[in-house]
């Protein structure tokens, strides 16, 4: 399974959730490819904000090597899902899909955790809220893992 995270710039939340995914992973020897993107060309190249770094490391995972990407079309061939942060980068992203396949890739990160609710991952880049968006990704990345096969079989 091939795992594509997206938000606005790629440094605070997708570098986190591809972090703990590729981590939990790692530790369940799963196979699993995990990515991270930005919708946005901010910061390509950039290492993950500092303060995501620190709280990654404080939970044991090493995100600092990530490099910040911008989104491309070629993703939607390279991934099975491709997974939004919040509500515009999703919507971004279905604009950007060539077909209805593409469309059927594209999944909203807090519905894996809390189904139909259609929540966004708060971006913690102005307050900081690190902490608190660590925790919400971790949750949904356990419900990943939990029910990877239920994923695999039902398009997630």
């Amino acid at each position: 399974m091939k795992i594509l995270y997206v938000c606005l710039g790629n440094i605070c939340r997708s570098p986190l959730a591809e972090g703990i995914l590729r981590h939990k992973a790692e530790q369940k020897s799963l196979d699993i490819v995990v990515d991270s993107a930005g919708t946005s060309d901010y910061h390509i190249g950039k290492a993950p904000d500092s303060r995501g770094i620190s709280v990654a490391f404080d939970n044991y995972i090493d995100i600092s090597h990530q490099r910040g990407r911008q989104f491309n079309i070629q993703d939607f061939d390279k991934f099975d899902y491709i997974i939004a942060m919040d509500k515009a980068n999703y919507s971004h992203l279905l604009d950007m899909a060539r077909n209805t396949k593409d469309e059927k890739k594209i999944k909203l990160f807090m519905n894996l955790a809390y189904p139909e609710k259609n929540m966004d991952v708060h971006d913690p880049y102005y307050d900081g809220r690190f902490v608190e968006v660590f925790a919400l990704l971790n949750e949904a990345s356990d419900n990943i893992i939990e029910n990877l096969s239920e994923f695999t079989n039902n398009n997630l």
